[in-house]
C-alpha cells in the first residue's frame, strides 16, 4: 500500500485546477533551474538509481535508455513523448494530460536537458482532442511564465516543446511508427537497429518515452532516486498508475506502489469484483495485449513486471480488465483479436494474414463451430506470429489467444463438443 506522502500525482482525479498556478502550489516547477544546474550526468544517474522502468508497456530501464544517446556533436537531438495511448483498457496518460499537464511539461524540460536536446514533441492520440487542447493551453502558460523557450525556467537551457496530434492509429504507439507519423509518413514500424537513440526523428538521435515515465522524473529528481527505489520491490520500483475497469464496482485510475497484490488493488480501490470475489472469472492485468489470468492465479499474484512474467503474463500498461462469470471468455478474446486485425499496419505477413485468421477461427470457436484439433492449430499459428514481426503488435495479437488456450481450453472443447453433438442430433 502506498503512503499518501509518496504519491506523485496528487491531482490525478482533477479535484483541483490543472492550471499553472495551482500546479506550482502542488510542487511543480519548484527550483527546476537548480536541478538542471546539477548537470546532465547527475540527472541520468539519479534516474538510473531510481530503478524507473518505462511505463508505456515494455518496462525498459529509463536511465539506461537515456545513456544510449551518442556523445554530443553538432547534430540536433530530440525528446519525443509517446501520448498515443490506444491500448484497450488503458487510460492513465489521458488523466495526466487532463489534470497534471505541468508535471509532464516540467518532465520534458528536465529529460531533454539530460539528453542534451533543445526540442521536444508530444505525440498525442488523435481521439484525445480535448486532452490535446488542454496540453497546448498548459504549454502556452509555461511559455508565458518563462518556463519554456529561451533560458527555460531560468536554467540557461533553451527548450521548445510542441504538441503533435496523431490520427488515431494504434500502430503509432510503437515508437518507430510514431516517428514515421511525426515525419509526415504512414505510421509503419521501422526495422531496428538502428535504434532511435542513434538514428531517430529525421535521422537524428532521439529518446522516446511514455507520458507517465516523463511525468515522474521531476519528483524523482527532487526527492532522490533512492526515495523512488525505496517504494515497491527490487527491480520493480516506484509508484505506478493502475487503470481498473470491467466488472468492478468502482472503475478507477489509482496510483499505487509497484508490487501491490492484484486482489488487494481491486478490493481496496475498485470496490471489489461485481458480485464478490468468488464471481471472478479472469483478469487481464496489463492492457489487452497481455495474456489473461484465471481467478486462482489472481488470488496471489502481485502487480509488477517480474511477478506477472513468472505466471506467463505481463504488467504492460497496468490496465487491469476484470471479467466476472457472466463473461463469454472466448467471445471476449475474439473481440480483442478483431481489434488487432483492424490495427495491424499490414507491413509484416505473419501479422497481416495471421491476425485475421485467428479472429475468424475464434469467432467460430465462440459458438463451437470448430474441431478439437483447431485449438492446437490456433496455438501454432499464434506462435508463428509471435516474435516474427518487425514490431510487437504481432506479439500483442498472439498473447491473448495463447492465454485463452492456456487457461480456458476445456471451455473451448466443451463448446465444440456441444455444437458437434447438437448438429448430430438435428
Amino acid at each position: 500500500m502506498l503512503d499518501p506522502k509518496d504519491r506523485i500525482f496528487s491531482n490525478l482525479h482533477g479535484q483541483e485546477s490543472w492550471n499553472l498556478s495551482q500546479a506550482q502550489k502542488r510542487g511543480d516547477w519548484d527550483k527546476t533551474a537548480q536541478l538542471i544546474k546539477k548537470g546532465h550526468a547527475w540527472i541520468i544517474q539519479e534516474v538510473k538509481d531510481s530503478g524507473l522502468r518505462g511505463r508505456g508497456g515494455a518496462g525498459f530501464p529509463t536511465g539506461l535508455k537515456w545513456s544510449f544517446m551518442p556523445p554530443v556533436d553538432d547534430r540536433p537531438r530530440y525528446l519525443v513523448v509517446n501520448a498515443d495511448e490506444s491500448e484497450p483498457g488503458t487510460c492513465k496518460d489521458r488523466d495526466i494530460l487532463r489534470h497534471e499537464p505541468q508535471k509532464l511539461i516540467e518532465g520534458c524540460l528536465l529529460s531533454a536537458f539530460a539528453i542534451s536536446a533543445h526540442v521536444g514533441y508530444i505525440y498525442v492520440r488523435g481521439e484525445f482532442y480535448r486532452e490535446a487542447e488542454r496540453l497546448q493551453q498548459a504549454i502556452d502558460e509555461a511559455y508565458a511564465a518563462g518556463l519554456l523557450g529561451k533560458n527555460a525556467a531560468g536554467s540557461g537551457w533553451d527548450f521548445d516543446l510542441y504538441v503533435h496530434r496523431g490520427a488515431g492509429a494504434y500502430i503509432c504507439g510503437e515508437e518507430t511508427a510514431l516517428l514515421e507519423s511525426l515525419e509526415g509518413r504512414k505510421g509503419q514500424p521501422r526495422l531496428k537497429p538502428p535504434f532511435p537513440a542513434v538514428m531517430g526523428l529525421w535521422g537524428y538521435p532521439t529518446i522516446i518515452n511514455n507520458v507517465e515515465t516523463i511525468a515522474v522524473v521531476p519528483t524523482i529528481l527532487r526527492r532522490s532516486g533512492a526515495w523512488f527505489a525505496g517504494i515497491g520491490k527490487a527491480n520493480n520500483t516506484g509508484t505506478k498508475i493502475f487503470c481498473i475497469s470491467g466488472h468492478v464496482n468502482t472503475p478507477c485510475n489509482v496510483e499505487e506502489a509497484m508490487g501491490i497484490p492484484l486482489k488487494e488493488l481491486i478490493e481496496k480501490h475498485a470496490g471489489g469484483v461485481r458480485g464478490g470475489w468468488d464471481n471472478l472469472l479472469a483478469i487481464i492485468p496489463g492492457g489487452s495485449s497481455v495474456p489473461l489470468l484465471p481467478k486462482e492465479i489472481c488470488e496471489t499474484v502481485t502487480m509488477d513486471f517480474d511477478s506477472l512474467r513468472s505466471v506467463q503474463s505481463g504488467l504492460g500498461t497496468a490496465a487491469v480488465i476484470v471479467m466476472d462469470r457472466s463473461t463469454d471468455i472466448v467471445k471476449a478474446i475474439a473481440r480483442l483479436s478483431k481489434f488487432y486485425m483492424h490495427e495491424s499496419c499490414g507491413q509484416c505477413t505473419p501479422c497481416r494474414e495471421g491476425t485475421g485468421w485467428m479472429w475468424r477461427v475464434l469467432e467460430r470457436m465462440a459458438i463451437g463451430n470448430a474441431k478439437i484439433s483447431d485449438i492446437d492449430d490456433l496455438l501454432d499459428v499464434s506462435r508463428q506470429i509471435e516474435g516474427h514481426t518487425i514490431c510487437a503488435l504481432g506479439d500483442a495479437a498472439a498473447w491473448p489467444v495463447q492465454g485463452l488456450i492456456r487457461h480456458f481450453r476445456p471451455e473451448i472443447e466443451r463448446r465444440i463438443t456441444a455444437y458437434t453433438q447438437g448438429n448430430a442430433h438435428a
